[in-house]
């Protein structure tokens, strides 16, 4: 029996130089599926934010932690999950200093994680946060086949 998707788990050391990595097998994975070109850069910058907040906030600067990716691949849309077992930061108070901005705010005075957590919610379709034992984001991205069919359509002329 189908369960209706593939899943690809990857676990990394919560350091700065494994966000890369992470970054690359993204990139493989949503242009398998078909994602724009456009789509897959915001998909590596959402990635790079839930990682980056993980890697600074979830564990102290002596301890070893780990940080846990999963890549929910469905016919329409890749789920996304980042989730650390640390003694993170209250995301929920985080979230509450997010959007809406206005074309004038100054960057400055966003509050820290703040601009990587509108950045998330901004570059993908939905973004849930779970904090329990550490800290789970979910981040959602459909697939545009349409744009993709005709983008393929015009390059082919």
């Amino acid at each position: 029996m189908s369960r209706g998707y593939e899943y690809v788990e990857m676990k990394v050391p919560a350091k700065s130089e494994y966000v890369g990595v992470v970054r690359l097998t993204l990139s493989g994975i949503a242009s398998r599926m078909g994602f724009s070109y456009d789509d897959i850069e915001d998909l590596k910058i959402v990635i790079s934010e839930a990682c980056t907040n993980a890697v600074q906030h979830a564990y102290e600067d002596n301890e070893d932690g780990e940080i846990v990716i999963g890549f929910g691949l469905y016919a329409d849309r890749l789920e996304l999950m980042v989730a650390d077992n640390g003694h993170s930061c209250n995301f929920e108070e985080v979230r509450q200093g997010i959007g809406p901005y206005s074309e004038d705010s100054n960057v400055e005075f966003l509050r820290e994680g703040g601009l990587g957590l509108y950045l998330i919610e901004t570059l993908t379709d939905e973004m849930k946060i779970h904090q329990h034992q550490g800290v789970t984001v979910f981040m959602t991205k459909f697939v545009d086949r349409e744009r993709v069919a005709s983008d393929a359509t015009t390059i082919s002329t």
